[in-house]
């Protein structure tokens, strides 16, 4: 485990395999840490170099009491690329891990980035009352908004925790196992509620639809039949996107929001198959 500081003075942990050619870096979702990519890491990184990183108020790293908005994230991001002397590197977010990307391009473009895998994040989160119906249906809204203020109010309150563990665990549509559900857990305590709570209302209010269109590399959008995430909401995002070519898992494949975890052996295959491709191929 290396630690680099950001530009704000936040020191944050990531992983480096420091293997050849262009690297990876891959993005953990909302109240996670980089050890949901532990398959990942060792299974792609064996053939390339591979990056993950704990973002701040996660795992390992600094939980300061500032800086719990995606565009600080996506600027933590780049502070990463910076530290690394990464001119190119492809990206793999997850979740709210995307959003951190979406946020990144829309702030600075795509100039440093060759390749995008977005797995299992909707264009919209909050079902925002000037959203027409088909519009929050589309952009795969899931939170109303009053819903979302209650949520954040549980997750502050003394059975945080609690609440915590049940908001995840709604997210897989059939009973995890042990090992998955154990891991998942003991990660997501290492958030404490005075990060989560700002960040998952920060993460959930935001949309963006109108940054989709402005992705010009290649894209894969990975969706699950079986995630609390439509996966229309996935082929809408992949519509969106120039060229971008998407792939939802069924149900016996992957049953969750975490195909990575769940199926490991399917999702790097589908991830190497992607980032190995001649650049001068067509996404279909």
């Amino acid at each position: 485990m290396s630690t680099f500081t950001t530009n704000d003075g936040v020191t944050l942990h990531y992983l480096d395999t420091g293997g050849d050619g262009v690297p990876l870096v891959m993005l953990h979702g909302w109240g996670q840490t980089q050890a949901m990519f532990q398959h990942q890491f060792n299974g792609l990184g064996s053939t390339r170099r591979v990056i993950t990183l704990d973002q701040r108020g996660h795992g390992l790293s600094d939980k300061p009491d500032h800086g719990y908005r995606i565009a600080r994230f996506a600027q933590d991001f780049s502070d990463l690329l910076d530290y690394l002397d990464l001119d190119k590197a492809d990206v793999l977010g997850w979740s709210m891990g995307v959003s951190v990307l979406w946020s990144y391009i829309d702030l600075n473009g795509t100039a440093r980035l060759r390749r995008f895998i977005a797995v299992d994040q909707p264009a919209a989160v909050a079902a925002v009352p000037w959203l027409t119906e088909p519009e929050q249906a589309e952009s795969g809204a899931i939170f109303g908004v009053d819903w979302l203020v209650g949520l954040g109010a549980q997750l502050n309150g003394p059975d945080g925790p609690a609440v915590t563990e049940a908001f995840v665990r709604s997210t897989f549509s059939n009973q995890p196992s042990d090992e998955i559900w154990d891991l998942v857990t003991r990660e997501i305590r290492t958030v404490p509620a005075f990060a989560a709570v700002p960040l998952l209302f920060d993460h959930a209010t935001q949309d963006w639809r109108d940054v989709l269109p402005r992705i010009n590399i290649p894209t894969l959008v990975i969706g699950c039949d079986g995630s609390h995430i439509h996966p229309d909401s996935q082929r809408y995002i992949a519509d969106r996107i120039p060229d971008a070519r998407v792939h939802v898992f069924p149900r016996d494949i992957a049953n969750s929001h975490f195909p990575f975890l769940e199926s490991p052996a399917a999702f790097n295959a589908l991830a190497n198959e992607f980032l190995t491709e001649e650049t001068e191929s067509r996404l279909g």
